[in-house]
């Protein structure tokens, strides 16, 4: 495989949209979390647990779309 701009731009742009989602992701577990009453500081542990969470999943399928050792056909 050769190194293009293009290949590096769409990695680059994938990294920033995994990056994206986990922060939503991020968002949505320290509000539903608040909201079910918890203290700011285990909001925030929620929170960083969900980020974490959610990036270690997208980067570990982004490096398997990118690898080409999906599923054989």
């Amino acid at each position: 495989m050769t190194s293009t701009p293009a290949l590096w731009a769409l990695l680059a742009l994938s990294v920033v949209a995994a990056v994206l989602v986990a922060a939503l992701a991020a968002v949505a577990a320290a509000l539903l979390a608040r909201w079910d009453g918890a203290s700011v500081p285990a909001a925030l542990l929620r929170a960083g647990a969900a980020f974490g969470a959610t990036l270690t999943l997208a980067t570990a399928l982004l490096a398997l779309c990118l690898s080409g050792a999906g599923p054989a056909t």
